[in-house]
């Protein structure tokens, strides 16, 4: 990968992997090489979607599997300076936002979900995975969507506490106005019972003032870059929202599997 051309994503826009193809020649390659990328999203979110997409097919990987983790390799080669910075706020504001991509995988119709929390502005916890079960409608992903990232709110605001360290009441965002209208109404549905658990454990929350729930324009859902492959334009604009920029001074030579190559650091750097 010396030679390779940096590309400004990690993935092609809207590509679509499946099971099917010709095997690749070297499985174990493969999963070597995923499993190396794996520690870079630690501390770099840009890259969760990608890599774990192509963490799907670790069993029998395909040629354009392969081809699609040497395209994350060329991204992460013109990104060798880029890591997750911090900055100093005025406050503690716990902020979410939540989204899913809904019947992404074309061979399972299970969807792709995502969640990103910032403390203070800050991104602290994010997750981009696929939901184990089926969702029978965009409300009904989204809103298991939003339990999940309810609940990590909940233990973000919970290690505040015992901290000693004062906070408002987080807020998570979604742009589904269904899913929204689900967790402030009083009044079951019939047609919320397969999603009772979740229904009523938000609604508690935002009952007791332990939980706001915004609409937010799908234009501004900084999730999307953790649910789908996006055009530069728009993954450039949320990866600076996130906080993913060049830092010049962090920079060491590693090596993937059989390939040497700059890579960035995975450090926090606190402005």
């Amino acid at each position: 990968m010396l030679d390779a051309k940096p590309t400004a994503t990690p993935l092609q826009p809207h590509i679509q992997l499946t099971t099917t193809g010709d095997p690749f020649s070297d499985p174990t390659q493969y999963r070597s090489l995923v499993g190396a990328l794996q520690y870079l999203t630690i501390t770099r979110p840009d890259l969760s979607y990608a890599v774990n997409l192509v963490s799907q097919f670790l069993q029998a990987p395909t040629n354009d599997h392969f081809q699609a983790v040497k395209r994350i390799l060329r991204y992460v080669k013109g990104t060798m300076s880029y890591d997750l910075s911090f900055t100093r706020g005025a406050s503690l504001n716990v902020l979410g936002y939540s989204n899913v991509d809904w019947a992404r995988c074309i061979e399972t119709r299970r969807s792709t979900y995502g969640y990103s929390i910032f403390l203070g502005g800050n991104l602290v916890s994010w997750s981009a995975k696929k939901q184990p079960t089926v969702a029978r409608s965009t409300c009904e992903s989204e809103y298991r969507a939003m339990a999940n990232a309810a609940a990590e709110l909940m233990w973000i605001t919970h290690l505040l506490h015992d901290l000693h360290i004062s906070y408002q009441a987080p807020t998570l965002l979604c742009d589904n106005k269904s899913a929204i209208f689900l967790s402030q109404n009083l009044m079951a549905h019939k047609r919320t019972k397969h999603i009772d658990i979740d229904y009523h454990f938000i609604r508690e929350l935002v009952l007791s003032n332990k939980l706001n729930t915004q609409f937010i324009p799908s234009d501004l859902q900084l999730v999307d870059i953790f649910t789908k492959s996006l055009p530069r334009p728009l993954f450039q604009f949320f990866e600076a929202k996130l906080h993913v920029g060049p830092n010049p001074t962090l920079c060491l030579r590693g090596i993937i599997g059989n390939n040497i190559f700059d890579y960035s650091l995975p450090y926090l750097v606190f402005a």
